[in-house]
């Protein structure tokens, strides 16, 4: 079975705690936030920029002082906690500034870093022996040594032994002067423990092939083989051999909307050299509409970094550019889409994506199937990414994240825990299901996403270990550094909210959920390499939360139509204000009744491509995912539910209906 995600978020460097002011939905300024070591009176400490596994144990001692150093300062802007709230009050139903959204240059002009600022803190820099090698509205790049470094920013940099290799990091939280007034958000590359050095500024060619074996179904139950053993009371039919647009349209009440005058950007790292040819060949052979000119436009850096399989594995992330697309375009095909290539999978060059996007106003919602688990979050690049989601929503631009794809992350990572940047709560967290569209497109139920697999057995008569091990599941739970958001309050319960045993309500992932179950999941048309060296255009069936995302920022543009065109923006108070209302399918894990199991039947190549290698028959049971539960209400599989038929025109102004 491929990967639908894994690949995709190899990479990153997220990792740790940035305070949440619950009721302003605010980010503490960087000078009031409570430091681990003290910081000089005349000094402003940059939470977060000493990483957690920078310990006494691991001291390997000083950095040589004539160690090169590569970082990033980031600017706080002329008034963050303005910025702030006023992103909340433009994304709050309740709020009076509800949609009165600011342009890109109304939002630089109010709240985007001042000329003075920059020369000021350039100045700085210089003055400390950095040099300054790339500067910008957001930013600045300077290298130097780790002499200067320690110069500039109060500590010195040691090295640390982490995971079997050693790299450096501030020795103690990183201060910047206290005569800048705040003008410095944070700075990233003081420790270089996620930074690749290899530069490699072209990209390899198409991914090695995936196919599904078959036999298949066209719709959920339609094909049924009542030789092979029994699950749940009754034979379990065939997977389907992906649903299309006209299946997830039905599902999630497109109606006759179909984004027309939205745009939808999609972040991943790298480009697919063939996606202009493989998303137009998807649409004519799956009854698609045909692309417009103009339609689809892709934003690509000058080059590329990191491409190898052992750094970000480039060709790995093709398949996730391609799912996005054409996962938008099928449920929104007249929606603009604008792919904004990362030059890399890490944070910095990930970050730069999203700015284009919000710099620009180039869309009006933005899909991103990527990320990392929370335990390796940092707070400085925490506050680098919520800097973008705020001035985003300003604008009026919405950020979907796929929640994972490893339920509570034990199985994989051996501590419970949710993903980032979903756990943001200033991003909409996108969950996942196992759906079930039946004869005539009509939708039947889901459940939450989380798969066990039992192989057929030899005998072909019992299905071994039946349910079998988990094989993955949406991602959700408690986050563990953000404090509960507004829009939470009164949906979500304290039992999910305080399970880690804080007196304080936590925020909770995910916010709302589409289908993501790789075993219910979507076709997707894609140029691959196959093993004789032949590269060409194939179809396979996919999932993963990665799916769930651009599911639902498809859905949204077309509720955004519905809503004559005026952007959602930041969607989750809207989310949450339609809670237990029709607009919602209120998914469990049970949908046919307590106790009553559900699965399917998958029959795969052994060597993922063809029968030279055997086929592999396996019962994939639905519903259970790890520690969380799809329940009756708010859940940490599905959030609020999925979009039923009246989510999209929910949308429509009251006065228009």
């Amino acid at each position: 079975m491929r990967s639908s995600r894994s690949r995709a978020r190899a990479g990153l460097s997220l990792a740790a705690a940035l305070p949440l002011v619950a009721g302003a939905l605010a980010l503490a300024g960087p000078a009031a936030q409570a430091q681990a070591d003290s910081t000089p009176h005349d000094r402003q400490s940059l939470v977060g920029t000493k990483p957690q596994w920078a310990t006494a144990g691991a001291d390997q001692g000083a950095t040589a002082a004539s160690k090169a150093v590569t970082a990033r300062v980031y600017l706080a802007g002329r008034d963050a906690d303005g910025l702030a709230a006023y992103a909340r009050a433009v994304s709050d139903p309740k709020s009076a500034s509800y949609g009165k959204y600011l342009s890109a240059q109304q939002a630089k002009e109010r709240f985007g870093a001042t000329r003075a600022q920059i020369a000021e803190v350039t100045a700085w820099l210089k003055s400390s022996g950095l040099t300054v090698t790339a500067s910008n509205d957001h930013y600045l790049t300077v290298s130097g040594d780790a002499a200067a470094a320690r110069k500039a920013f109060g500590t010195e940099l040691h090295d640390y032994v982490k995971d079997g290799k050693t790299y450096h990091a501030p020795s103690r939280t990183a201060s910047v002067p206290a005569s800048l007034h705040g003008a410095v958000l944070t700075v990233v590359g003081l420790n270089n423990a996620p930074r690749l050095a290899h530069h490699q500024d072209t990209l390899p060619g198409p991914s090695a092939a995936f196919r599904n074996a078959g036999p298949f179904s066209t719709y959920y139950g339609s094909n049924v083989n009542s030789d092979l053993p029994a699950a749940y009371g009754s034979h379990a039919p065939y997977a389907i051999k992906g649903y299309t647009g006209k299946q997830l349209r039905a599902a999630y009440g497109a109606k006759n909307f179909t984004g027309k005058g939205v745009t939808v950007a999609i972040t991943d790292a790298f480009a697919s050299p063939t996606i202009v040819k493989d998303i137009e060949q998807y649409a004519k052979r799956n009854g698609d509409k045909a692309y417009r000119k103009g339609q689809f436009s892709q934003v690509l850096p000058a080059d590329y970094t990191h491409t190898k399989p052992d750094e970000c594995d480039a060709a790995g992330w093709y398949g996730e550019e391609t799912l996005d697309i054409e996962a938008v375009h099928a449920v929104a095909p007249d929606a603009g889409i604008v792919y904004v290539a990362g030059s890399s999978c890490q944070d910095d060059d990930l970050i730069d994506s999203l700015r284009k996007i919000v710099d620009g106003r180039l869309a009006d919602i933005v899909s991103n199937s990527w990320g990392d688990i929370e335990t390796n979050e940092t707070p400085d690049i925490a506050a680098a990414y919520d800097q973008i989601f705020q001035q985003g929503a300003v604008e009026g631009i919405g950020f979907y994240f796929s929640s994972g794809d490893d339920g509570d992350n034990t199985v994989k990572h051996g501590v419970k825990q949710v993903d980032t940047p979903a756990n943001s709560p200033w991003v909409t967290s996108v969950g996942g299901t196992s759906l079930a569209v039946g004869k005539g497109d009509k939708y039947l139920w889901e459940t939450g996403w989380g798969t066990h697999k039992a192989p057929l057995s030899k005998d072909g008569h019992s299905w071994d270990g039946f349910p079998g091990a988990f094989t993955g599941g949406a991602g959700g739970g408690t986050s563990k550094v953000f404090e509960q958001p507004f829009y939470q309050r009164g949906v979500v319960p304290d039992a999910l909210s305080k399970v880690n045993g804080t007196t304080k309500p936590m925020r909770v992932e995910p916010d709302i959920a589409a289908v993501a179950d790789s075993s219910t999941g979507f076709l997707v048309g894609q140029t691959q390499t196959f093993p004789d060296g032949k590269v060409a255009y194939d179809e396979y069936r996919i999932g993963g939360t990665s799916l769930a995302a651009p599911v639902i920022a498809g859905v949204q543009a077309l509720a955004q139509q519905a809503r004559h065109g005026v952007p959602i923006g930041f969607a989750n108070p809207a989310i949450y204000d339609r809670y237990g209302t029709a607009a919602y399918h209120d998914v469990t894990d049970h949908p046919l009744g307590r106790g009553q199991g559900l699965g399917v039947v998958r029959v795969d190549y052994a060597n993922g491509v063809d029968a030279k290698g055997g086929l592999l028959t396996s019962l994939r049971s639905l519903g259970g995912d790890t520690s969380l539960s799809a329940t009756s209400g708010y859940d940490n599989v599905t959030g609020v539910g999925s979009p039923a038929d009246d989510y999209v025109t929910s949308y429509i102004p009251r006065s228009g209906r």
